[in-house]
Parts: structure tokens; sequence; C-alpha cells
């Protein structure tokens, strides 16, 4: 009788300010954030596509939007959240992100993010 282990390798997170825990920052993992930028280049329009794919594609190192660029990105993630196509992992994931931008702007702060190797 085989088993599989419940152990799994660490991936690296996205760590995002303004989130929704008891720290403000929520953790997205990486992979995720790559899969939701298959789905905006599929889901979004052309001219809408664009900071979307970019932003999920490649977070970099880390980053910061002011508050003007988390509001034009923001409405974009939404719009991806509530997409029919996207499915619930990914569009749970779209939403968080839209609220944090959201957040973001509201506390009119910059919207930071870095990535963590776990």
């Amino acid at each position: 009788m085989s088993r599989k282990y419940a152990i799994h390798a660490a991936e690296a997170h996205v760590v995002t300010s303004h989130g929704a825990d008891f720290f403000g920052e929520d953790r997205h993992p990486l992979t995720s954030l790559t899969s939701l930028a298959g789905y905006a280049e599929g889901c979004l329009s052309q001219d809408e596509r664009g900071p979307v794919v970019l932003l999920l594609s490649n977070p970099g190192e880390g980053g910061t939007m002011t508050p003007g660029q988390a509001a034009e990105i923001a409405p974009l993630l939404l719009k991806l959240a509530r997409h029919r196509f996207v499915r619930p992992k990914e569009s749970a994931i779209a939403h968080a992100l839209a609220a944090a931008a959201e957040e973001a702007i509201a506390a009119a702060e910059p919207w930071q993010w870095r990535i963590e190797a776990a």
C-alpha cells in the first residue's frame, strides 16, 4: 500500500499590503498569480488586459503602485474576479487583490507587494 505524504515543497508567495488579515497583508501563491494572468489574457479586452497581465505575470521582487495606478487596476481585477470563466480559486485571489488595492486607494497610501520565498 503506497501513501502520498502530506508534506509539499514550499512555494514562493506574493505578500500585498492593505490586505484583510490581522497585520494588513495578504499572501497569495506566486503560481496562482501567474495562472490568473492567463485568465486575464483570455477574459479581458485587449485595452484592459495590459497592466493587469503585466502585474500578475511578472510581479518582480517587489513593487509599489501609487493610489492613482491602483485605482486603474482595482476595477479590472474586480471585473476579472466576476468573469464566468475564471475558476473560483483564482476568482477569490483576484477579488482579494482588488479589495487590497481599494483599501490602499481609500487610505491614500501606496499599494505595495513583495515576493517571499517560503
